[in-house]
């Protein structure tokens, strides 16, 4: 079971994380008092594994900074990364704040729109702009810190039940799980490719009625914030139909057979079709004024259907465009701006 969730990890936790209790770890508390003890069961290890172990609740990145910036000293001299401990050394570490990226999540009173609840299952309908998971200058105001706040037995569930997420302006449905039973059971599901999810896309050109693209996905090769289709990348599956002619524009529909990051904005410029307001895979300046005024990219989770952990029924639900989606279209001229879902699915 802990091996199924370890292969799903959201962010870049170490996969021997644990929360079980060790007494000859050091609490943050004492992590930041003037001086402490290299403890006997660290002799032999590398500083830097000496203090990731000493101190677990910062990142090995930034207990190697502070070694870097002199923050740290061992028996009053600034030593080496990789020098050897010996036990018993004296090691005086700065005061430092701890950093929003080495806190736990903490609830916040952020209105969720819920679709469906009850003991397993959390549907919500996620606006755009709003974070799924801290990370990266994201630390508070998200959908987790949402989530610990609406239910918070979801602390002792990891990632607070979270198993797939959305970009931050992409709107739309998500499942949560409020058990580590319903967890296990959806994660296993998204691994078997049985959860369906059907988004909207408006996309710049004309591509064919029917297609699919199958392009593996891997970080950027060159710029690191980015995904990319790379040969070595892991396998990505993208199917799409036409919904509506725009003119110059497309509205697709998009299912997901794999959850890649980026997958659709990704699959979509790679065709040579990015996504209408992608600021990231999309155009750098269109001539249709019509555009100018939607900021984000132009993809909504219309559609999520999946097995139920403890019914064993199939359950699927819909969420209709958002406003801002909504009225792009109109100002195109579309037939059905809306699109409700049920009635177009």
């Amino acid at each position: 079971m802990n091996l199924v969730i370890e292969n799903t990890r959201l962010n870049d936790e170490p996969a021997n994380y644990s929360h079980s209790p060790d007494e000859s770890l050091i609490s943050r508390e004492t992590a930041l008092a003037a001086s402490v003890t290299v403890p006997a069961d660290c002799v032999g290890l590398r500083l830097d594994r000496a203090l990731a172990r000493m101190f677990p609740d910062y990142s090995r990145n930034r207990l190697q900074s502070w070694l870097r910036e002199g923050r740290i000293r061992v028996d009053g001299r600034a030593p080496e990364a990789h020098a050897k401990v010996r036990g018993g050394e004296r090691l005086e570490m700065d005061a430092v704040p701890p950093a929003a990226a080495e806190m736990p999540a903490a609830p916040e009173n952020i209105a969720l729109a819920v679709v469906f609840e009850d003991e397993a299952l959390l549907v919500l309908d996620k606006p755009a702009g709003l974070v799924v998971h801290p990370g990266n200058g994201n630390w508070r105001g998200t959908l987790m810190n949402a989530l610990l706040h609406h239910a918070p037995a979801l602390a002792a569930v990891p990632r607070a039940g979270i198993v797939h997420r959305l970009d931050k302006d992409t709107s739309g449905l998500l499942v949560v799980a409020k058990t580590l039973a319903a967890q296990t059971h959806l994660i296993r599901q998204l691994q078997a490719r049985t959860v369906e999810r059907r988004y909207l896309a408006l996309v710049h050109g004309a591509p064919a009625r029917d297609g699919e693209i199958d392009a593996p996905i891997a970080r950027h090769p060159v710029q690191r914030t980015k995904m990319a289709v790379v040969a070595q990348g892991r396998s990505a599956l993208t199917r799409y139909a036409v919904r509506e002619r725009l003119g110059a524009l497309t509205l697709l529909e998009c299912r997901l057979a794999t959850g890649r990051t980026h997958q659709i904005r990704v699959h979509m410029a790679h065709l040579g079709h990015p996504l209408v307001g992608d600021p990231v895979y999309g155009l750098k300046r269109t001539s249709d004024p019509r555009l100018e005024n939607f900021k984000r990219q132009a993809l909504h989770a219309f559609r999520l259907g999946l097995i139920h952990p403890a019914r064993e029924e199939t359950m699927t639900w819909f969420s209709p465009l958002p406003r801002d989606f909504s009225a792009l279209l109109a100002t195109l001229g579309s037939r059905a701006p809306g699109y409700p879902g049920a009635d177009d699915a």
